[in-house]
């Protein structure tokens, strides 16, 4: 008789031996373990949500709004979206969908688009999700390297793509390099992808993220480009669990009528409270990551190569000697939790600091890094 793991492993799909674990989440767990680590590993703001926000959703609960909402939202918040987006994509005849979170919009439209064996570039270093979610619709990741310093290079994109090029994914400003593209990039990007009749989504999580010049969104080139954005970093709000997307209503429809069956709706109180997140100013917040920004990378780039990173909350270093696992390892021995680059990346070269921290923490780090950096080089 087979022992129990034996007999569950006959049972786990070939689709699941594609997918591993998250590298952060281990982190995480490490985390636990550490008395009182720096942790400059968390993708998550460290400001809490609003208070106004955290009342709507206290108070939609309290009056009875806790039932299933209409999968693609309720009526006052797309409302409030999409005008937002009509105003801004004049006469692109565009569609809004409200979401499980952006990652959830992102299993909709990948499996609303992607057949087995269909291509989908990706490019290198990466949001950890992205491959794992295509295989998950059957598709297949082919890899864009743009080290090192993280620039698209639009004839490699030409190149890459084949008969069975079905979506480019792309995330602007990048995790996990804070990369942020250039208005000739993202028009050359939206361009090439009308030409060749190619579905390009346009992860958009961290754009009002974006420090050092006007964000920049290949949507106002394409009209079929599908955006996906969400609530979570600029509202603080990652563990309520909504996003929206917008693009050509037809794919849209289609993402509506798989929600149905899959996620059903976002939270309904969620959404309620969305209405009140989208009056708040979170001005002053993107400020002061700005100047995290500035204050870290003013504190190491003396100690390491670092490419420009122009928003989201991560900087991106090539570790000292060029291996980023062992680099991570030493760090971890100084209560330093950072993320080894084979985690977004098919090479292992740089580690990602997130400087969504307190002020004490990134200069506790800040110090670290620098004693590591010696450590290295002497």
């Amino acid at each position: 008789m087979k022992n129990q793991d034996s007999v569950v492993e006959d049972w786990i799909s070939e689709r699941m031996y594609h997918i591993e674990s998250s590298g952060i989440r281990k982190v995480f767990e490490l985390a636990k373990s550490i008395k009182d680590p720096i942790n400059l590993s968390i993708g998550q703001p460290d400001f809490d949500v609003p208070e106004e926000v955290k009342k709507s959703a206290k108070d939609a609960i309290d009056s009875g709004k806790n039932s299933y909402t209409l999968t693609q939202g309720i009526p006052e918040l797309r409302s409030l979206l999409l005008g937002r987006v009509n105003n801004q994509f004049q006469g692109d005849n565009r569609d809004l969908i409200i979401t499980s979170g952006t990652s959830g919009a992102l299993v909709l439209a990948l499996c609303c688009v992607v057949d087995p064996g269909d291509e989908v570039i990706i490019f290198d270093p990466y949001f950890v999700m992205y491959p794992h979610l295509v295989s998950l619709a059957g598709g297949k990741s082919v890899f864009i390297d743009t080290y090192p310093d993280f620039e698209i290079d639009i004839k490699k994109v030409e190149k890459a793509i084949t008969k069975k090029t079905k979506v480019i994914l792309f995330n602007n400003p990048a995790n996990p390099t804070g990369k942020t593209y250039s208005l000739e990039t993202v028009k050359s990007l939206a361009e090439l992808a009308e030409k060749h009749g190619i579905l390009l989504i346009s992860d958009e999580i961290y754009s009002v993220f974006n420090y050092d010049g006007a964000f920049q969104t290949p949507a106002q080139f394409n009209r079929n480009v599908l955006v996906l954005d969400g609530f979570s970093k600029s509202y603080g709000m990652t563990g309520w669990r909504m996003g929206y997307a917008h693009g050509p209503i037809k794919l849209i429809q289609e993402m509506i009528k798989l929600q149905q069956f899959t996620f059903v709706c976002a939270p309904s109180m969620v959404q309620y409270a969305g209405i009140t997140a989208l009056q708040q100013d979170m001005s002053g917040f993107i400020e002061e990551y700005k100047q995290k920004r500035d204050f870290l990378l003013n504190g190491i780039k003396d100690y390491y190569e670092i490419p420009n990173a122009g928003g989201a909350f991560y900087l991106f270093p090539r570790a000292p000697g060029g291996n980023s696992t062992v680099f991570v390892e030493k760090a971890i021995q100084h209560d330093l939790l950072i993320i080894p680059g084979k985690t977004f990346s098919s090479v292992d070269t740089n580690f990602r600091i997130s400087f969504a921290a307190k002020k004490h923490v990134l200069e506790r780090g800040v110090e670290v890094l620098r004693k590591l950096s010696k450590l290295f080089n002497d």
